[in-house]
């Protein structure tokens, strides 16, 4: 029987199982495609990176002996669409069953679905064997809940997969050491030099301009510094825990604008294309670890294994259990427009200023300059959700919709009333100097409220309290601070609002 598989962007797991033996009647196939690259504008080292480890995947496939057919964006036969490149194949080569690995995005997984309930022949859906969890797995955990806490998800992980534990307890006594992860870097501990590929992405960018796909960021086409192949992830991973392993719990919230990636491991690209598996990665962390104890406290090793094993597999979960309906989540009912300076970096917050040329330029930032840097102000100037989706879909390598929406839409902008978040990830300026030194050398001042110099992170914070009190005001967590914004003054109030609403009315100014 003649078959077809098809293997998608962020489906380039070498390990899988159908590779592990040839196959005359097998073909796969790999598509660069409009279709994925018009949806949202996205960032060019996101294309980029994406073409270039699909060409190395199929350039793989090949030396082992597999039959591939790869469509390059500009190929003549490249319809641009996954259901007419298929439908092409299938009748061009006869074939007579269809299978693929199952999307881990919703909008792929329906097209798919569809597909095959109209097509002619056979078909079949296969796991990508990649993720700890199944796709339910966490949607039966919690199910009967009214929260959905990632804690005691994580707990479970921790247990069910016997990490970090000793006779059913955390090793070291305690489940989580986020307490001890939130350290200022004061430029007084050594980061080693990053480790570089210059991959040589110059072809794919000229294909890329001569298709007139339209893209955001900047890029240097010979010095593509992401791993693009299984071989260069696991250089990457053995580097990050060599060097960097034994300071990332420290400072993994600290922010610099001397430093882009500080102590994170740079490997999220390739964990979410596939090319490294997150048991991989957690094995060889724990590895390290055993290795050099002396050296690498356990909280160091359980705030990165937290991020792995605990958040990823649970926002994966949660989209799967509250897809489709989750992208349409506006529990604040926030309505304003993304500010232009999200696509230039010219602001003069300093904060923001640093986080978004970061994430042009090299298309990343880490957690907490997504979370309480650009998260916040936009949750803060209170931007409709839809907008800074796009933005955070499109403006980094490793966004792909299953963990940016999550992440986004519920962690970082409440949208969803409280189903991730317990409650919303806002905070003054006090915060972002307390983690960073953005606020040394910024033109606005942390200490003021609503002077003409005063940052204006403290004006939106309380303005945002104000304006969503009757939202909010009954959240546990809120209580505190509603009772400081109830006793303040009201001729205070008044000039937080005012200067507020001047920031709102003229964010570009800013």
């Amino acid at each position: 029987m003649k078959k077809l598989r098809l293997l998608l962007g962020d489906q380039l797991n070498s390990k899988h199982s159908w590779f592990q033996n040839t196959d005359d009647q097998t073909m796969y196939c790999m598509f660069e495609m409009r279709q994925e690259t018009d949806y949202t504008k996205h960032h060019i080292q996101k294309v980029a990176g994406f073409f270039a480890a699909m060409r190395n995947f199929a350039q793989e496939l090949e030396k082992a002996e597999h039959h591939i057919v790869y469509f390059n964006i500009n190929h003549k036969n490249n319809k641009q669409s996954l259901v007419e490149n298929l439908n092409f194949l299938i009748k061009e080569n006869n074939i007579e069953k269809f299978e693929y690995l199952a999307p881990d995005e919703y909008r792929l997984d329906q097209q798919l679905k569809e597909f095959c309930k109209k097509t002619q022949i056979e078909s079949e859906v296969y796991t990508t064997e990649h993720f700890y969890t199944e796709r339910k797995e966490l949607a039966n955990f919690f199910k009967g809940k009214k929260q959905f806490l990632m804690e005691n998800f994580y707990r479970n992980m921790r247990k069910k997969h016997q990490i970090l534990m000793v006779d059913n307890q955390p090793e070291g006594g305690k489940w989580n050491y986020d307490a001890s992860n939130r350290k200022k870097w004061k430029g007084d501990t050594l980061i080693p030099p990053e480790i570089s590929f210059d991959n040589d992405v110059s072809e794919i960018v000229s294909e890329i301009k001569q298709t007139d796909i339209q893209t955001i960021g900047n890029i240097h086409p010979k010095y593509f510094e992401y791993p693009i192949s299984r071989k260069q992830s696991l250089k990457q991973l053995a580097y990050f825990c060599e060097h960097l392993l034994i300071h990332f719990g420290d400072y993994q919230d600290a922010m610099h604008t001397d430093k882009i990636y500080l102590f994170h491991s740079r490997i999220s690209f390739a964990m979410n294309t596939k090319m490294i598996s997150p048991k991989e990665i957690i094995n060889k962390v724990l590895e390290t670890y055993r290795q050099r104890t002396d050296e690498i406290d356990i909280s160091q090793v359980e705030g990165f294994i937290r991020q792995i094993l605990g958040w990823r597999e649970y926002m994966r979960g949660m989209y799967w259990m509250l897809m489709p309906d989750y992208k349409k989540e506006n529990f604040l009912e926030n309505k304003n427009k993304l500010p232009k300076f999200f696509w230039t970096g010219n602001t003069q917050m300093n904060c923001l200023k640093n986080a978004i040329n970061n994430s042009l330029d090299n298309g990343y930032a880490h957690h907490i300059q997504r979370l309480m840097v650009t998260g916040n102000f936009a949750l803060l100037t209170q931007i409709n959700p839809d907008e800074i989706d796009a933005w955070y879909l499109g403006i980094y390598v490793d966004a792909i919709e299953w963990v940016q929406l999550p992440n986004t839409r519920g962690m970082s902008q409440f949208a969803d009333g409280g189903k991730i978040a317990t409650k919303p990830y806002v905070s003054s300026g006090s915060y972002i100097g307390k983690m960073s030194n953005y606020c040394d050398s910024c033109s606005y001042k942390k200490t003021k409220k609503f002077e003409d110099d005063a940052c204006p992170f403290n004006t939106l914070y309380w303005n945002f309290l104000d304006e969503k009190q009757g939202q909010l005001s009954s959240n546990f967590r809120m209580k505190m601070m509603y009772s400081l914004l109830n006793k303040m003054p009201t001729e205070e109030r008044v000039k937080i609002k005012e200067k507020a609403n001047h920031i709102i009315a003229n964010l570009d100014a800013y």
